[in-house]
């Protein structure tokens, strides 16, 4: 998978010993991947004490499944340890950007790639971190999503299964989950679908809906009300023992 690189980030502090992990997968409507949504966004994690991974998956004109592949590829690879920084392998992560949002989904979802070596339950993230996420491929669609990532005139099944809400079983991992009202790109229909269909199957999942912010805002930082996002996120990770509860974390 030449074109797959996966960037790793230690975690800047926390106790000794192996550590939890997070994937990352910036977004970019599967034509490329946004770079204030990848080591910005890793370093963030760095700090609370994650070991961070950007994943430059593959993209248009290569088709599903090839970008889920790089990320099954690079979850193993993470949870094996391989990389010489100690991770916890019983606590690996997912945190993907609109459609970076969409392959954490369908990772996080265990959509096939028909690679028995990589459709494992391995391969499957422990937890879910969604930003503004592009959840489904049959409502409120996200059109250049779905044309770069099957290409034209996609088959109803292929579409059912990739959108992620349709493939939520209760061994799918708990999940935090944010959008903003009116995002115009990605309609928050999406994140509700997602966080919906968790709570049906008995999942854990935390959703936040911020009345206003474009797209694309990645860490927010100077946006008021989404730059809330990642207290809340960290909150979140602290309560599952992801992290230390502690006002440098926050």
């Amino acid at each position: 998978m030449v074109s797959m690189s996966l960037t790793s980030v230690p975690a800047h502090a926390g106790d000794a010993g192996p550590r939890p992990a997070m994937l990352v997968l910036p977004g970019g409507g599967y034509a490329g991947q946004a770079g204030h949504e990848a080591e910005p966004v890793a370093e963030w994690l760095a700090s609370l004490g994650i070991h961070a991974y950007v994943l430059r998956y593959r993209v248009a004109p290569h088709r599903h499944p090839a970008p889920l592949e790089d990320a099954k590829e690079a979850l193993l690879r993470i949870r094996s340890g391989s990389h010489g920084v100690a991770v916890d392998g019983a606590r690996v992560g997912v945190l993907g950007f609109s459609a970076g949002g969409h392959l954490a989904a369908t990772l996080s979802t265990a959509a096939a790639t028909g690679d028995d070596t990589l459709d494992v339950r391995a391969a499957v993230p422990d937890l879910t971190v969604l930003c503004y996420p592009v959840v489904s491929y049959k409502e409120a669609v996200h059109q250049g999503s779905v044309d770069n990532l099957l290409g034209a005139s996609p088959s109803e099944t292929l579409l059912h299964a990739v959108s992620a809400d349709l493939q939520v079983t209760a061994s799918t991992p708990p999940a935090f989950i944010w959008h903003t009202a009116d995002d115009a790109s990605v309609p928050a229909h999406h994140s509700f679908a997602y966080a919906g269909a968790l709570v049906r199957a008995g999942v854990p999942a935390e959703l936040h809906v911020f009345p206003h912010g474009r797209h694309g805002l990645g860490l927010a930082e100077e946006d008021p009300g989404p730059d809330q996002w990642t207290s809340l996120c960290a909150n979140w990770l602290a309560r599952t023992g992801w992290i230390q509860s502690s006002p440098s974390a926050m």
